[in-house]
């Protein structure tokens, strides 16, 4: 699997070839999202599938977890834990200002590509939590130092270190410390030890970092984002990256013919090429995603996949918080919420459609292979519709 087709492209505009309805659109985006078969890659490891998105949304870090085991039929969290461990990919905050699962040797390039433009206009967050500038860079330097020779500290230690150096670190002060010591590049998430967060040093984390020229870097976000979420537009690129429309514009150029547009009920989208030989007619499958899942956080406009009328179950109050879904057929269809204990897994569904009795056996055989995932009993709930 190539990691960077824009290295030897020239900047050329993609070539537009063929017209899609939006029930097209969906079945191929269904299918870029590693949710169906696709025609000429599965990644079968973590680092596979994180290249393969280019970065993946993991602010809450078991939704991310199963972000990667269901698209790794068989895998358990413990696999998928370990494969973190060997590094197959790290999360930071490279964009948007949130955490992302990357691959380990582009989270430095990523940072600088993505991040600065969170960085630069953090001065009023800073200002709002009586911090300095001055503060913030000392923070940064203080975890630096105390992560230094392979060290690696639970979110609490990081804290802690910070408050005894004189950093005050409570509240959302802590946060904003730990978020701009990552966000220069000086630390990275490292996976959990039990339920506590880790930091590492980026540096040592990633000795060998991949460190491609701007216009390469623009080109891999481009070619990544697109054979992953497409098709799909120019505008749900710039929002996915937080790149400005004129960056989002070249990294297409430079990806040149590994893209091409096409138009979907008249709207022009860009896609890979390869994904135009996968099936476009709509098929009956049946998903268990996780909120924070790249299916809707890819997206500005979620319009293929979610009814506008759903919104306010998935997101209550607009306020960032995704719910898991329950998705048939690319759409929206109900949520999930689990519940672990020592000796299952409770699992309370809301249908948000219409589901018979069919479909929900097939939502429960999903939900069995959450299950598995987690190696508990599965204990099912059906709410009222």
């Amino acid at each position: 699997m190539a990691t960077s087709g824009a290295r030897t492209r020239t900047a050329a505009a993609p070539v537009r070839s063929a017209e899609l309805t939006g029930a097209e659109a969906l079945a191929l985006r269904t299918t870029s999202l590693l949710l169906r078969p696709h025609p000429t890659a599965r990644p079968t490891d973590v680092a596979g599938v994180v290249e393969w998105f280019g970065a993946m949304q993991a602010q809450d870090a078991a939704s991310g977890m199963w972000s990667l085991g269901l698209r790794l039929p068989g895998w358990t969290q413990a696999d998928v834990q370990a494969a973190l461990e060997r590094r197959e990919a790290l999360r930071t905050w490279p964009m948007r200002g949130t955490v992302h699962l990357v691959p380990s040797r582009d989270a430095r390039w990523m940072l600088e590509v993505t991040g600065v433009r969170i960085l630069d206009a953090a001065g009023p967050r800073r200002a709002l939590l009586g911090l300095s500038l001055e503060d913030v860079d000392r923070a940064a330097d203080v975890l630096g130092g105390a992560l230094a020779g392979g060290v690696r500290m639970t979110r609490s230690e990081c804290l802690g270190t910070l408050n005894a150096a004189g950093v005050e670190a409570t509240g959302q002060r802590g946060y904003h410390l730990l978020w701009y010591a990552a966000q220069r590049g000086i630390t990275c998430i490292a996976p959990h030890v039990g339920t506590e967060q880790t930091f590492a040093l980026l540096d040592e984390w990633v000795p060998d970092p991949h460190r491609p020229d701007r216009d390469e870097a623009l080109g891999i976000l481009a070619l990544r984002y697109f054979r992953s979420h497409g098709p799909t537009t120019r505008k749900d690129f710039a929002g996915w990256t937080g790149l400005t429309a004129a960056d989002a514009k070249r990294a297409i150029a430079v990806a040149g013919a590994a893209l091409t547009t096409v138009t979907v009920d008249g709207v022009e989208a860009v896609v890979d090429p390869a994904l135009l030989d996968a099936p476009r007619e709509p098929v009956d499958d049946v998903h268990t995603l996780p909120g924070f899942d790249e299916y809707l956080l890819g997206y500005k406009d979620r319009s293929l996949m979610l009814d506008a009328a759903h919104k306010q179950a998935i997101i209550p109050g607009s306020n960032g918080v995704f719910q898991s879904t329950v998705v048939r057929g690319g759409r929206v269809a109900g949520t999930w919420k689990r519940t672990l204990t020592k000796t299952k897994v409770k699992v309370a569904v809301r249908p948000l459609v219409d589901l018979d009795v069919a479909t929900r056996a097939r939502v429960d055989a999903a939900l069995e292979a959450y299950a598995a995932f987690v190696g508990l009993p599965l204990a099912v709930d059906w709410a009222t519709a």
